[in-house]
């Protein structure tokens, strides 16, 4: 039996992966000339081809395909080992990198670094925030902050919070809406995606046809784009959180959806590093952090209630600028 040329695997993969030579070489910082060879060297030692070239693509044949499934787990295993090599190999000058969600690092992570920092001056903390799932043994991060349901293949997902959907917006918006009812939010200028808004509306009772003025990517961004009252917002309670107690948001209504693509945050990390001692101090770090914001929601919910019977969601010393319907 021919021997299984082990050097090539990686760059299979990333071939199988991306169809595509040019784009492989790209990937992995080789020239095109080089990625070809390791194609041919492994195709020569074992006897057979792998891909079938269909122009400038190459796609993986029944032999191909049987390969790569049977080598990827293998792969993935020496990418966890080396990643936690790597971790244990820091010394005293550690380096976490993590991948998060935009909205979330704006909203919610950047505000709390100061007590990340204060808690452990001997863990730099990088963070990338980008919306692409990013493949972490593949991209050199330790762990990654996803929103949803998963699946995550060959990632332990520790599930952080579920955070419900709320309508938000400026104090002025609460000014204009209070006491008018639900109905009222219909006509305010709506940002954020149609089908959201509708299930919303569905959900509070209210019958509406919501035509949003503007809609981002980001809810970070939409979320300050109703601080600027240009409009009023869906956003999750935890990215709220902050806007809500500094009085810059105004929870202006009761109800709340649960998405379960939307909801959940989860801590994403390879099994390897499971017991590595600066993620064991970004699980503890993130559970204390979250159940302070939690504390936080709850003590929002303070204050008598309101024309429509529910009790104000904006901070007790601001009750004068709170107004949810």
């Amino acid at each position: 039996m021919a021997r299984l040329p082990l050097q090539t695997l990686p760059t299979f993969r990333t071939v199988a992966r991306l169809a595509n030579l040019r784009a492989a070489a790209v990937e992995l910082h080789l020239t095109h000339s080089a990625v070809s060879q390791q194609i041919r060297l492994l195709e020569e030692q074992i006897g057979f081809q792998l891909f079938d070239r269909r122009g400038r693509r190459v796609v993986l044949n029944a032999a191909g395909q049987a390969l790569l499934g049977r080598t990827e787990a293998a792969l993935a295993l020496l990418d966890e080992g080396l990643q936690a090599a790597a971790a244990a190999a820091g010394g005293s000058e550690q380096r976490l990198r993590v991948t998060v969600i935009p909205s979330f690092a704006q909203r919610w992570l950047l505000p709390r670094m100061q007590r990340w920092r204060e808690r452990h001056p001997d863990i730099a903390f990088e963070v990338e925030a980008s919306q692409r799932l990013v493949d972490l043994q593949r991209d050199g991060f330790h762990a990654g902050v996803r929103s949803g349901r998963g699946p995550w293949p060959g990632l332990v997902a520790e599930r952080l919070i579920d955070s419900p959907l709320i309508v938000v917006g400026s104090a002025a918006a609460a000014r204009r809406l209070l006491g008018r009812g639900l109905a009222a939010l219909a006509q305010e200028p709506l940002i954020g995606e149609a089908a959201l808004w509708a299930q919303w509306f569905s959900a509070a009772g209210v019958a509406a046809r919501p035509r949003p003025v503007a809609d981002f990517n980001d809810a970070g961004l939409m979320l300050q784009a109703a601080e600027h009252d240009i409009g009023i917002t869906i956003a999750r309670e935890l990215l709220a959180v902050d806007g809500l107690t500094r009085g810059a948001l105004v929870r202006l209504a009761p109800q709340a959806i649960e998405v379960p693509d939307a909801s959940a945050y989860y801590l994403v990390y390879p099994p390897a590093l499971r017991d590595w001692p600066p993620l064991l101090a970004l699980r503890d770090w993130l559970s204390d952090e979250l159940a302070a914001a939690q504390r936080e929601l709850l003590a929002l919910q303070g204050g008598p209630p309101n024309a429509a019977g529910t009790a104000p969601t904006a901070s007790t010393k601001r009750r004068k600028r709170a107004a949810v319907l």
